[in-house]
């Protein structure tokens, strides 16, 4: 797949089929043989594709991409084709509502499934075909610009489905997330040369936003190396006081895990490993960062204790202990964040924030994860807060109302404690 592709910039009204792509699916999809599925199938359509030329791969391609100029006219955050689900049609969310777009054509199982298939690397084909999912990031250029999307192809019923999600390119000011002086520092090479950073939060809370902006500000602040591993790549940073590596899973690198040990042999000063999703990827950020590194990283946790429980969950049980010792040594900030609902129709970052000092420490160590909560809203002068605490500062400020406030807080009970003393 090459990011630097260059497409006409057509209006939406201009915007339309080619025939020659439709002449070149349809050919393809009658060699098919009716007796092939699955997997099986979708390897003897790559190898048709491979026996095509390039002018014709191409026009598939430009046919492909002209759905994404589509999407980028429309303004929509999401395109969804292909698999049984999406009955053959082209669908756009548009303004949070995901619907059809009747006026494409609508195209085959098989015919999605060449159009999707064609826009990967051999690579690519065969960690789909190995992993039945596939994370990806793909880029169009559109008016003298990248527009980029962010790409989870998949089985549906034996053919392959695709959801594509336009990229927001603007990086967020640091300033603007509000952090205390005391997270700042902790979060910049500057300050803190090592530990262990985590950006937690559910999918779509803005993790991949927070973490851009603090690998922003140390490009802009330090003179460093900076491995970035994600699935996939999303927002690309240009190098300035920071020379900045992108490696997508997948694509460039095969896992998480391989990534985070091949950065040890790259000279980084920070290493962005995108999500902890299992043992061995949190064995090795752990591992990596007591070498004497500062990592960034993400889970899928909604507080700072959550995430210290799922880390030493994580691990079979004769390694907890060990891993809580190492985990307490390592660990600096935990950054726990939602985004909420706001009077005015928008959404805005309410987050929880927890820094190791000496106590946190200990009571990681001591299997007292408990006694953290306690710790973190006590200890507002170190710059932490509990996830309740921001919410009462957004309702105080008028932000976000009263029943937003509930519903997002951990603690409903503390929640509504805390409101009782809210003007």
């Amino acid at each position: 797949m090459n990011d630097s592709v260059t497409i006409q910039e057509e209006s939406n009204s201009e915007i339309a089929e080619l025939p020659e792509a439709l002449l070149i699916l349809h050919s393809l999809e009658t060699n098919i043989s009716k007796y092939l599925t699955g997997v099986e199938r979708m390897e003897a359509i790559a190898d048709g594709l491979t026996k095509l030329g390039n002018p014709e791969r191409e026009q598939l391609k430009q046919l492909f991409e002209n759905f994404l100029l589509r999407m980028v006219e429309e303004e929509a955050s999401d395109i969804d084709l292909g698999g049984q689900g999406s009955l053959g049609q082209i669908w756009l969310r548009i303004y949070n509502n995901k619907r059809p777009v009747f006026d494409l054509e609508a195209y085959s199982l098989d015919q999605i499934n060449i159009l999707n298939l064609n826009i990967l690397t051999p690579q690519q084909q065969k960690f789909l075909f190995d992993k039945r999912n596939l994370d990806f990031s793909y880029a169009v250029s559109y008016k003298s610009e990248s527009a980029r999307f962010r790409g989870d192809m998949y089985f549906d019923l034996d053919h392959l489905a695709l959801n594509m999600r336009r990229i927001n390119n603007s990086i967020l000011p640091f300033k603007n997330l509000g952090f205390h002086p005391h997270v700042a520092k902790a979060l910049s090479l500057k300050h803190e040369k090592q530990g262990l950073i985590l950006v937690t939060g559910i999918t779509g809370s803005g993790k991949s936003a927070t973490l851009d902006s603090i690998i922003d500000a140390n490009n802009n602040t330090v003179d460093a190396h900076i491995v970035i591993i994600s699935s996939p790549v999303e927002c690309v940073h240009i190098s300035n006081r920071c020379i900045i590596r992108h490696r997508e899973v997948g694509r460039d690198v095969m896992s998480f895990k391989d990534g985070a040990i091949q950065a040890l042999r790259q000279d980084p000063d920070i290493i962005m490993i995108g999500e902890m999703r299992d043992s061995d990827t949190i064995m090795t950020a752990l591992e990596i960062t007591d070498s004497g590194h500062k990592v960034f990283s993400t889970l899928h946790t909604g507080s700072a204790v959550e995430s210290i429980d799922r880390i030493v969950g994580e691990m079979p049980t004769s390694e907890q202990e060990r891993v809580r010792i190492r985990l307490a040594d390592v660990l600096k900030v935990v950054i726990s964040q939602k985004l909420v609902p706001t009077i005015d129709g928008r959404r805005i970052l309410a987050k929880e924030i927890l820094i190791v000092n000496s106590s946190v420490k200990a009571a990681i160590k001591n299997d007292n994860a408990g006694e953290i909560y306690q710790m973190i809203s006590e200890n507002g002068k170190e710059g932490m807060n509990t996830m309740e605490q921001d919410l009462r500062r957004l309702v105080v400020e008028k932000r976000i109302s009263l029943e937003e406030a509930i519903d997002h807080a951990n603690n409903k009970n503390r929640m509504r404690e805390l409101l009782e003393y809210a003007d």
